[in-house]
C-alpha cells in the first residue's frame, strides 16, 4: 500500500484549520456546555496546540490507511470511511466518557459535530489525492 504523505499533511491542517473555525464559532455554547470560563482558555499554552496537530497527523495517517484497504481512494470513499469511523469509534467514545463524567448532551454534541467535520474533511482531502 502507498500512502501520500502530503495529503495526510494536507489532510490533519485543514482539520486543524476547521477546528478553530469551528470552535470560535460555537465558543459561548461550548463554554455553556463544558463548565469552562473564558479566563481559563485565553491565552492558551502551545503545548495544547501541539498536541492537537499531533493527535490530527495520527488520525489522519490512520484514515488514509483505511481508505486504501477499504476501497477506491477518492473523495467518496473517503468520506464514507470517515464517517463510518466516526459512528464506530468518535461519537460512540465520546457520549460514553460525557456521560460517566455527567456533562451536558450538548457538550457531546458540539464536540462530536466537531470530529465529524474534521473527519469528513480528512477523508475529502485524502481522497482528493487518490492512491
Amino acid at each position: 500500500m502507498s500512502m501520500n504523505y502530503l495529503a495526510v499533511v494536507l489532510a490533519a491542517l485543514a482539520a486543524f484549520l476547521f477546528g478553530a473555525v469551528y470552535y470560535r464559532t460555537l465558543s459561548k455554547h461550548w463554554l455553556k456546555a463544558s463548565g469552562v470560563q473564558r479566563s481559563q482558555v485565553q491565552g492558551h499554552p502551545a503545548s495544547l496546540y501541539i498536541t492537537t496537530i499531533v493527535a490530527e497527523l495520527g488520525m489522519a495517517f490512520m484514515l488514509a490507511g483505511l481508505i486504501a484497504h477499504l476501497g477506491p481512494v477518492n473523495v467518496r470513499g473517503g468520506m464514507v470511511t470517515a464517517a463510518h469511523v466516526w459512528v464506530a469509534f468518535v461519537v460512540t467514545v465520546i457520549a460514553v466518557n460525557n456521560a460517566f463524567g455527567m456533562r451536558p448532551a450538548m457538550l457531546t454534541i458540539i464536540d462530536s459535530g466537531h470530529w465529524l467535520g474534521v473527519l469528513l474533511i480528512m477523508g475529502a482531502v485524502i481522497g482528493a489525492f487518490g492512491s
